[in-house]
């Protein structure tokens, strides 16, 4: 069964900062590229992959991750398809603003709803539900057909992209994603069922 990774970049300058990011372009800081080489570190050492391709946003912090990630594990030369479809969601008017403040101006249960919420949209943002409309059928239609070629696929993302990437790979309703954080720099991996078309979540 092919196999299928999803990664989180590491700590961003803003993560480090507490400020929302969305698809603001911020670097990489130290401890996220420890993150990152730490992720390559894990995959080498718990099933050392053969990638087939790989796939990031354009965000400066997904591609360095999986550059990062690929030199540990010995596989520079793998062809990466990079798109906006898996940017981080856009956060509007929060953009930048530090969560604590975000929540003295808006309150903490709106910022909750906000951050977690399917369908809530943060001032002239995106709701999670937007970025699963954009992620899903750029996933469906690019890189599936490679797990269903028998290739196996490294994806680099962000924290809503790959929630958004969850529900469809794990059958997360809308619901109980707002339960789910993803933590920066560790990989989730995936056994891809050729005959069922199914993701099986491998063992940490």
């Amino acid at each position: 069964m092919p196999l299928f990774v999803i990664v989180r970049h590491g700590q961003s300058q803003w993560n480090l900062e507490n400020r929302f990011t969305g698809n603001t372009d911020t670097p990489l800081t130290e401890l996220g590229r420890h993150e990152a080489r730490e992720a390559g570190a894990l995959l080498k050492a718990h099933q050392p992959p053969n990638f087939g391709i790989g796939f990031t946003s354009v965000l400066q912090r997904a591609i360095e991750t999986m550059a990062l990630i690929l030199d540990e594990i010995g596989q520079t030369d793998l062809p990466i398809e990079r798109s906006a479809a898996l940017n981080e969601r856009m956060y509007g008017d929060l953009q930048g603003m530090n969560k604590l403040e975000s929540e003295a101006r808006f309150g903490a249960e709106q910022v909750f709803r906000w951050r977690r919420g399917y369908t809530d949209t943060p001032p002239n943002g995106e709701s999670l539900a937007d970025t699963h409309a954009r992620v899903i059928p750029y996933f469906k239609t690019t890189i599936l057909p490679h797990l269903q070629a028998g290739k196996a696929v490294l994806v680099v993302a962000h924290g809503n992209s790959l929630r958004a990437l969850l529900m469809e790979l794990e059958h997360i309703s809308p619901t109980d994603i707002e339960k789910v954080e993803l933590a920066t720099g560790i990989p989730r991996q995936y056994d891809y069922d050729l005959a069922t078309g199914e993701f099986k979540l491998l063992p940490k």
